[in-house]
């Protein structure tokens, strides 16, 4: 049932992943319902919301996602990361939180899906001192634009980019932070099954 969700969902979205991702999509979601149960990493507790809310709309930043190094900021469970780790296994991802148990589940996530290009990291986006800089950074309901660009400046990589997932256009965060980054777009994101309204601000630092 999840598995023709998951696959439904991909083919509306026209994303190209194939049959060894998706298997590696789901056990994710086996092990985040698994810890869940004791350590609340999520609010939601339905596999089948899951795939909507957690899967696809993960990877409907796929489109707008690049090949070089990306870190997720705030990853919390390990969302929008570790799902483009594992439909990019090419790619240098790295999950960043500061909560212990989050980074102990994306750890034991890391290594019981050997996802030998994710990198997890328990720190405050502050205090991060990567040894290489990042193409990309992502966030999903981190923080408000400009905290995100204050907090995480540090990180990118000369004419880096910032994906930042939101809901409804946020034109007030845009205009407090239009002196901080170059806004290069607003790209809407349609994600099956779900209602409300989702979009990825695209910034350049």
């Amino acid at each position: 049932m999840l598995a023709l969700q998951l696959r439904a969902g991909l083919a509306e979205m026209a994303l190209d992943v194939d049959e060894r991702a998706q298997t590696r999509l789901l056990d994710y979601l086996e092990l985040l319902q698994r810890w869940n149960s004791a350590y609340n990493l999520t609010a939601i507790r339905d596999a089948s919301t899951m795939v909507t809310r957690h899967l696809l709309d993960s990877l409907a930043l796929l489109p707008h996602a690049g090949s070089g190094r990306l870190i997720d900021v705030g990853s919390g469970a390990g969302l929008p990361g570790v799902p483009l780790a594992i439909v990019q296994p090419w790619r240098s991802v790295t999950v960043l939180d500061s909560n212990g148990k989050k980074t102990r589940f994306l750890e034991h996530t890391r290594l019981t899906l050997g996802l030998d290009n994710l990198e997890v990291i328990r720190a405050r986006c502050e205090e991060y001192r990567p040894a290489l800089l990042y193409d990309q950074l992502t966030s999903r309901a981190f923080a408000a634009l400009d905290d995100m660009i204050r907090g995480c400046c540090h990180l990118l990589a000369p004419d880096g980019e910032y994906l930042a997932m939101k809901g409804q256009y946020p034109e007030a965060e845009l205009e407090a932070a239009k002196t901080l980054a170059r806004l290069i777009a607003v790209e809407p994101l349609a994600v099956p099954g779900l209602d409300e309204a989702r979009c990825v601000v695209r910034l350049r630092a």
